[in-house]
C-alpha cells in the first residue's frame, strides 16, 4: 500500500515556479528543485515523474496567474486605451524592479530558451499565446466600438502588434535597456494603436 503524500504539492509546485523562473528550465537542477520545495528526489520523481513535467506544470501555473491579472484587468471599467496602458505600465514595473528581483517573464524566457526544441513546451506557449491574442482582440474591437480606438484598424494585427511589443520590452530589459527605453516603447505602442 502506497504511503500518504506527506506535503503539498500545490504548494511544491509553486516553489519550483520560483526556482526554474530564477534560472530557467536547464540551469535548474534536481538538488535545486529539492531545496526550493524541502523535498527528497524520490518524492519529486514520485509526485511528477520528471524534471520537465514539474516545469511544464509551473509554466502552466505561471500562465494561469497571468490570465487571471489580464482578465481581470480587461474585464473592469476604464477605456481600453486606458487597460492598455496600464498592461504596458505593468510590464516596464516588472522589468525595471530592484536588480536582484528582475527575472523577465517565465513565457518570454521559455520561448526563448525552450520553444524551438520542446515540442510539449511549445504547444503550451502557442496555446498561451493564442488565449492573449483573442482577449486583446476582443478589447480592441470593443475600443474600436466605442471610439477609443481607430475603427480602421485591424483588431487582430493590434492584437498580435501588442504582444510583440510586450514581449519585445522583456527580451530588451533583459539586454540592459532601462526604464526610460521601456517607457518610450510603451508610449510608442499605445501611439501606434
Amino acid at each position: 500500500m502506497a504511503r500518504p503524500r506527506m506535503f503539498d504539492e500545490e504548494r511544491a509546485v509553486d516553489a519550483a515556479l520560483q526556482a526554474f523562473w530564477t534560472a530557467g528550465y536547464e540551469a535548474t537542477s534536481t538538488q535545486d528543485l529539492c531545496d526550493a520545495t524541502g523535498l527528497g528526489r524520490s518524492s519529486i520523481y514520485n509526485t511528477f515523474k520528471s524534471k520537465h513535467d514539474l516545469f511544464r506544470r509551473a509554466l502552466l501555473r505561471y500562465m494561469d496567474g497571468r490570465a487571471e491579472f489580464q482578465q481581470a484587468l480587461f474585464g473592469g471599467d476604464l477605456p481600453v486605451r486606458e487597460k492598455l496602458r496600464t498592461l504596458l505600465d505593468s510590464v516596464v514595473v516588472e522589468e525595471c524592479g530592484p536588480p536582484g528581483e528582475r527575472r523577465g517573464c517565465l513565457v518570454v524566457n521559455t520561448a526563448v530558451e525552450l520553444a524551438g526544441r520542446d515540442a510539449e513546451v511549445a504547444r503550451e506557449l502557442e496555446r498561451d499565446y493564442g488565449r492573449r491574442l483573442e482577449l486583446l482582440t476582443g478589447a480592441i474591437a470593443e475600443g474600436q466600438r466605442a471610439g477609443d480606438i481607430d475603427a480602421g484598424k485591424d483588431a487582430r494585427a493590434l492584437a498580435h502588434f501588442v504582444i510583440a511589443a510586450i514581449g519585445g520590452m522583456r527580451v530588451s530589459a533583459c539586454a540592459g535597456a532601462g526604464r526610460s527605453a521601456l517607457e518610450g516603447v510603451a508610449r510608442a505602442t499605445l501611439a501606434a494603436i
